[in-house]
């Protein structure tokens, strides 16, 4: 009975870790010249789209993860493959990146035409969100 309790102690513990996952922000700068979708924002963030400059997380993280997963159906490896593909041709660069929510805060509210992603609870007043995402 004892090791009954322990595993389904375990198995409450994890449901509730995966239920934690705090919701990314899509953030803009507030003086922002335009209010992109989420197909732009995809494309800002896979290069094709150059109306803004987005600004990537420079570790995998669950907010990256989050944050490509719903916006670019990408995973880290294909994420990876495809700025290969662009490099190598010679088409395009990975996007300039930050090592956290704060450098990714900093650097949007400090420029206008910035697009970056935090963890909703990393928000300050000084950016816009555009939306969030579960």
């Amino acid at each position: 009975m004892n090791l009954f309790i322990r595993a389904l102690a375990g198995a409450v513990v994890l449901a509730c870790g995966s239920l934690a996952h705090a919701e990314v922000a899509v953030i803009v700068n507030p003086g922002a010249p335009k209010a992109p979708s989420q197909a732009e924002v995809a494309n800002i963030f896979l290069g094709k789209d150059k109306s803004l400059k987005g600004i990537d997380q420079k570790a995998w993280n669950p907010t990256k993860e989050a944050f490509y997963a719903t916006v670019t159906n990408k995973n880290e490896s294909q994420l990876k493959s495809y700025w290969s593909g662009l490099v190598f041709t010679g088409k395009g660069q990975p996007l300039p990146s930050e090592a956290d929510d704060a450098a990714v805060l900093a650097k949007v509210a400090g420029q206008v035409d910035a697009i970056g992603y935090v963890d909703n609870a990393a928000v300050t007043d000084q950016v816009k969100v555009l939306f969030t995402l579960p």
